[in-house]
Parts: structure tokens; sequence; C-alpha cells
């Protein structure tokens, strides 16, 4: 490579805190827009496209995380990254994309080095591209944890980004914020909201785990014991069997028609299950007369 182009070639170091800068902002923005200092590069329909079944959305209201989308803020970052490209790829026949060419294309780009350009015209990709042909269940690239976790259920997480901020706030109470260090509580009353909000005991635990400070990382048990044994806990008292009377709704005569019927459902507060491959839904017998005229119209 000439040397005009090494010259401006970034380290390791830099394309990784690139890479996460970018990354958190995206996340940000597609959970929060309020909170995103900037905004992202893509459109408000990808956006939206994204934001599908991880936000709802009544009129005049603010919009809110979905369980989904609560449980989509806990996984790994490779977790996230994927459910974001099966999206991407799911509706890339209405921006005009061909989805093989797409699919070859992200295939490809996973097995260049990172940090590495081509001839005078490169480019450059960063971890979060190269990784994509990890397992899911690989842990090596992972990136360091930042979270300490006591045994009277104090919290600590040495990090300044505020999209860590905003998960820790799924289950603990932060108590306040200096520079780089969040300091929070994981109370009996912050983790009833999190199981109201569909996020489960294990899913804690696994992210506490994951994300565990170097400090703590190589002990056994990462996180104590007596934390992880309470969270679970408490988590069985609010466990109890509850009938729902539902609605079952499939053989859509196309998937703009589902979507329509799926956000519907959700808007009125009645959906209860989607499986969006197979095109099929669950909704409360409440607002069963409410779909059906509905469907009507769509189908007019």
């Amino acid at each position: 490579m000439p040397s005009s182009v090494t010259a401006r070639l970034p380290t390791v170091e830099e394309l990784d805190e690139y890479a996460l800068d970018k990354w958190e902002r995206f996340l940000l923005q597609l959970i929060s827009p309020g909170q995103a200092e900037t905004a992202t590069s893509f459109s408000s329909s990808m956006m939206r496209i994204f934001q599908r079944g991880l936000i709802r959305q009544r009129e005049k209201e603010a919009p809110r995380l979905t369980e989904s989308g609560f449980q989509f803020l806990l996984m790994d970052t490779n977790a996230q990254l994927w459910y974001i490209i099966r999206e991407y790829i799911s509706n890339s026949e209405e921006q005009g994309v061909d989805q093989a060419d797409l699919i070859a294309f992200l295939l490809e780009l996973s097995f260049h080095t990172s940090g590495q350009g081509r001839k005078e015209s490169w480019f450059i990709p960063t971890k979060l591209a190269t990784n994509l042909s990890v397992s899911l269940t690989d842990s090596s690239s992972r990136k360091q944890g930042f979270v300490v976790v006591e045994t009277n259920f104090r919290m600590y997480a040495y990090s300044s980004s505020k999209l860590h901020c905003e998960i820790l706030r799924l289950f603990a109470r932060v108590e306040y914020q200096l520079p780089n260090l969040i300091v929070s509580a994981i109370t009996k009353e912050s983790l009833y909201n999190a199981f109201e909000n569909g996020i489960t005991a294990e899913q804690i635990v696994t992210f506490l785990q994951q994300n565990a400070h170097p400090r703590v990382a190589e002990k056994i048990p990462s996180v104590p014991e007596n934390v992880t044994d309470r969270i679970r806990l408490w988590e069985t008292d609010l466990n109890r069997v509850e009938m729902t009377p539902a609605h079952h709704y499939d053989e859509f005569p196309s998937r703009d028609v589902f979507e329509a019927a799926s956000d519907f459902a959700r808007v009125h507060c009645g959906l209860l299950w989607e499986d969006a491959k197979k095109m099929r839904l669950i909704v409360k017998a409440d607002i069963h007369m409410l779909m059906r005229e509905h469907l009507r119209g769509q189908n007019k």
C-alpha cells in the first residue's frame, strides 16, 4: 500500500474506540432518541424497521420499550448485531437491495482482517464486522466487562457510557454517576419492575456474569451467589400461572397486512405473541372484534 494511505490508517485501538462509540450511539437512537447526542446515518424509515417489535407508541404518548426491547438491551453485542442484521436483510428488498448480494457481502466482510485497507480505494472493517462469523456462544470476542456486584447488592459499573447507565436502570436503582463510575443497587422493587417488563432473572444474571469487571471476572462465581439466588427467588414470587382468553390469527394474505395487524394489536395492548417468520399472531379476546374490523378494512 502507498505511504499516503498507510499514514492515514487508524490503530487497532482507535478502530475499537470508533466502533464502540458508533454502536452505542446507534443503540441509544434505537431505544431512546432523546438520549442520543447526534442522529445516526440511518434514515427514519430504516430506524422504524429496526425499532419494530422493540418500541411501542400509543397516540400522543412517548415511545416505550416492549418486552422484546428490554430483553434486546441485555443481549450480548454480537447477538444484538445479528438481530439488527436480520431485520435489515428481511426488509432489504423494500430498499431495492438484493438479499443474496447483501448476504454474500456480509459474509465476505466478516472474513477480512480488522484494520487493513485495500489499494487506493479502501475501507477498514471494525470488529463489529469481522466478528459476524463468530458463534454467538463464543466468548473470546466479547468486550471487557465493567460491572462489580457486591454481596450487599451494591453494584459498581466502571463506565462513562450513557448506554450502560440506561441498561443498568432496567433492573437496578441508579444512585449516582461520576465521570467514570455508576453506583447503583439491586433492589426488590427494581427487579419487580424488570420482571414486569418481561426481563427474566436468568437474563439479568447472565448479563452480570458476561459483563463482570476483570477484577472479579476470574473469580468463581464472578457474581456473589447470595445475589444471584435472591434475584431468582424474587422472580418466583411473581411467577404465577395466568389464563388469558385469546384468539389465534394466521394465513395473512401479505406481510404488509400481517405487520399492520401486529402493530394494531400492539397499539391496543392486545398482542400476546407473534411469529413474524410464519406470520402468526395471538391477541387478547378483548380486542377480537376490533381486530376483525381492522382486517376487514385492510382487505377492501
